[in-house]
């Protein structure tokens, strides 16, 4: 496999073109990437993952709760969240766009 590079600006573009709020842009074994976007003021429908994630906060301000903590997130935010935690973002007063890493490659539809 060779080095890919990717554009923030077109994977966003992307995605909205779907209509869907998450996009897959990156699957090998070992880890997928995609970019996942909430409505100012909506709701974030996700149930744990089995795998490990991180996300990086692209634009936006929400807060993010994992088990019972809850921690407020805006640009340039960097979470862990463990497999099998329930985690969810709420509380959202700024279109979220996150970068979402999951390893290994998402398995969970």
């Amino acid at each position: 496999m060779t080095a890919q590079v990717f554009d923030l600006r077109d994977l966003l573009a992307q995605r909205q073109v779907s209509g869907e709020r998450y996009l897959e842009f990156l699957r090998v074994p070992t880890l997928s990437v995609g970019v996942y976007v909430l409505p100012a003021g909506g709701t974030d429908p996700q149930q744990p993952h089995r795998e490990d994630e991180v996300y990086y906060v692209v634009r936006g301000h929400a807060t993010l709760r994992v088990g019972s903590e809850d921690r407020v997130v805006a640009a340039g935010s960097v979470s862990f969240v463990p497999a099998g935690v329930l985690h969810r973002f709420h509380t959202i007063t700024e279109e979220l766009a996150v970068l979402v890493v999951f390893a290994p490659a998402e398995t969970t539809p």
